[in-house]
């Protein structure tokens, strides 16, 4: 009976939702979404979870992390280790010395 009992909770604790430990942006966040250079080779997603994923050239994945948005400036701590900021002006990202517009 303790088997049963026993394969029943983890079969219950199983089908439980995994939950994030990121915190969760809203959907309609203003600068979530696809921001590119002009030339295409500098592509940052920001996604509505608070991460962001950076491509350049043909690395799809080069740079990964975190972000959040105060205001119009944003802060990102790559998983790697470094940081970054940047801000957004005009529906603008200017971030470390580049220019990317939005998608």
């Amino acid at each position: 009976m303790q088997r049963i009992a026993a394969a029943l909770i983890a079969a219950a604790l199983l089908a439980q939702p995994v939950h994030s430990e990121e915190k969760t942006v809203q959907d309609n966040h203003p600068y979530a979404g696809l921001w590119v250079t002009q030339d295409g080779r500098i592509r940052h997603e920001l996604l509505p979870t608070g991460r962001y994923v950076e491509a350049r050239g043909t690395r799809e994945r080069a740079y990964e992390g975190r972000y959040e948005v105060t205001g119009t400036h944003i802060e990102y701590w790559d998983d790697t280790g470094f940081t970054a900021d940047g801000d957004f002006i005009d529906d603008v990202l200017h971030h470390a010395g580049m220019i990317l517009y939005r998608q």
